[in-house]
C-alpha cells in the first residue's frame, strides 16, 4: 500500500512537473499567463487529471479514489503556491522568458 502511494504521489507530481504552456491562455488572462505560467499550466493539467481519474471505472482497490484525492491536494497546494508567490513579492524574483 505504501508502495502504490508512493507511485501515484510519484505520478501527480511528474504531471506537475511536465508543464506545458499549451492552452494556458483558456483559464486565465494574458497577464495571467505572464505571471508564474509554469504553475499556472501545471494546475491546469492537474485540473485535467483529476477529470480522467473520475472518469475511470471505479475497480480499482481504493487506488483511483486515492489518486483523486492526491491529485486534489496537489490542486489546493498549486493554488496556495501561486496566491504565496502573488500576495509575497520581495523584488527578488528573476524574470524568465516565456515561450
Amino acid at each position: 500500500m505504501k508502495r502504490t502511494r508512493m507511485l501515484i504521489l510519484f505520478v501527480v507530481l511528474m504531471i506537475t512537473l511536465s508543464v506545458s504552456t499549451r492552452n494556458l491562455g483558456a483559464q486565465s488572462s494574458p497577464a495571467d499567463a505572464q505571471n508564474q505560467p509554469h504553475m499556472r499550466a501545471a494546475l491546469e493539467h492537474l485540473q485535467e487529471a483529476q477529470k480522467e481519474l473520475e472518469a475511470a471505472t471505479h475497480d480499482k482497490g481504493g487506488h483511483r479514489s486515492k489518486a483523486v484525492s492526491l491529485v486534489k491536494q496537489a490542486i489546493g497546494e498549486v493554488k496556495q503556491g501561486i496566491e504565496f508567490d502573488d500576495t509575497h513579492k520581495t523584488g527578488n524574483e528573476k524574470k524568465t522568458k516565456t515561450k
